[in-house]
């Protein structure tokens, strides 16, 4: 009984580590090549080929290690590739700048 709720519970987690590889995947192949060289990262098709395999893993070859070193790489795609992408592409936060709070910029009480 225990082993088959764990088991359903590992199930889940490598679904969920699925559907954000495809995300990352697809969002990586619609980003411009020269993006990726103006954000200083590694280049488009390496982050493809990264990411394309870890989704070919996840689905043909679910090892633990496996999946954990591709959801590693997806998550490295996403918290640090993606937005140095969006700030480059100009689709980053609208213009705000780090000051600005919920209801307009900060002035530090001036």
């Amino acid at each position: 009984m225990l082993m088959q709720g764990f088991s359903s519970i590992v199930s889940l987690i490598f679904l969920g580590l699925l559907v954000l590889s495809v995300y990352a995947l697809v969002n990586a192949a619609l980003q411009r090549e020269d993006a990726y060289r103006a954000a200083d990262k590694q280049t488009k098709p390496f982050w493809l080929v990264l990411l394309g395999v870890t989704v070919a893993v996840q689905l043909l070859i679910p090892w633990l290690l496996l999946v954990l070193a591709g959801a590693i790489a997806t998550i490295v795609y996403l918290v640090d590739v993606r937005p140095a992408l969006q700030s480059v592409s100009g689709r980053g936060r609208g213009g705000w700048s780090s000051s600005d709070g919920p209801y307009g910029p900060y002035n530090g009480g001036r």
